[in-house]
């Protein structure tokens, strides 16, 4: 996993985006937020909490409000990526430097400075609980090695690898995947590490 250690190493690694997210930098930056790095990205933080956040994917880039369900998003930019399982999060999707629209930025990056402030959150929902599909449990009995590799993770970790298999439909969907994690757990690799 390479993990990118600072903002100047992501934009060197995104080169299909690096001329927006260079001009997308130069606005944040022109506010108050620092800039640090945070899940292998450039985050924009004020008073410690995360306010927004900037990356380049294969189709767009764009910024990511930590907080953007507040947002009163005069403008209609914003989208929630995964409806149902996101909560606060907010995406503003880019695709060319035309959308790179500096005032405006500026202004959501000031509603939400205002909105941590006030200490407007969404509350963490509570924590998922461990419900190991029988395919793994199976596993678990047929290689003891694995249950104890898999025990060092984290509980959210674990139940990452359990939700990755439980959510495939058909039995042989469930076996490939858990044929997929297997040398993850014995590696000592969690599902999404690829992603901090």
């Amino acid at each position: 996993m390479n993990q990118k250690k600072t903002v100047d190493d992501y934009l060197i690694d995104t080169p299909h985006w690096q001329d927006e997210l260079m001009a997308l930098r130069r606005v944040v930056l022109s506010t108050s937020l620092s800039e640090t790095m945070k899940w292998g990205m450039p985050c924009y933080i004020s008073g410690g909490q995360n306010i927004v956040g900037m990356a380049g994917f294969k189709s767009y880039f764009g910024l990511w409000f930590h907080q953007g369900v507040f947002l009163s998003d005069s403008a209609h930019v914003l989208i929630n990526a995964q409806t149902g399982k996101t909560k606060a999060l907010r995406q503003w999707r880019m695709t060319s430097p035309r959308d790179i629209k500096p005032d405006l930025i500026k202004s959501y990056i000031a509603e939400s400075i205002e909105h941590a402030r006030a200490g407007k959150k969404v509350p963490n929902a509570a924590p998922r609980r461990l419900k190991l599909p029988p395919v793994m449990q199976l596993a678990f009995i047929s290689d003891p090695g694995l249950k104890i590799a898999f025990d060092k993770f984290r509980p959210a970790q674990q139940c990452d690898f359990a939700d990755f298999i439980s959510s495939a439909k058909q039995d042989a969907t469930k076996q490939r995947r858990l044929d997929k994690i297997m040398p993850l757990i014995e590696s000592g690799i969690g599902l999404n590490d690829k992603y901090k």
